[in-house]
């Protein structure tokens, strides 16, 4: 899947994804988030909260994101798995309030009163969902 396809994909709502962390211990969390968004080829920001997934990339800002969509049998889903690393997470400012704006106009006034951090993240490596190598 090029990053075209990724970037389409990524963004058709309604979706949700699994947001995977690690501590600096090396123990795991998996999250469900519907906020991300890809907003060039190389770029991924959310909005989370004051959660263990944010205390987590504070510690170790390398994440994996997996978007999916089903299809009829799992060889025929499509989705990718998507490597990240926090480059910048506020918690006040420009980024911050653009993030929260935006995810009221797509959730609803009170969504954005959960939101703890905007982060803005990099995308190191794109596999597919399914790999039969």
């Amino acid at each position: 899947m090029n990053r075209q396809e990724l970037m389409a994909l990524f963004n058709k709502y309604p979706r949700i994804g699994t947001l995977s962390t690690a501590n600096k211990m090396g123990e795991v969390n998996v999250a469900v988030f519907g906020s991300p968004r890809m907003i060039d080829e190389n770029t991924i920001v959310m909005g989370i909260g004051n959660n263990r997934s944010f205390r987590n990339l504070e510690r170790n800002p390398k994440a994996v994101f997996i978007v999916m969509e089903p299809g009829q049998t799992v060889l025929d889903w499509k989705g990718a798995r998507v490597y990240l690393e926090a480059v910048d997470m506020e918690t006040e400012g420009e980024f911050y309030d653009r993030i929260r704006h935006d995810i009221a106009k797509a959730a609803g006034q009170q969504a954005p009163d959960m939101i703890h951090a905007a982060i803005r993240f990099r995308i190191i490596e794109v596999r597919p969902i399914v790999d039969m190598g």
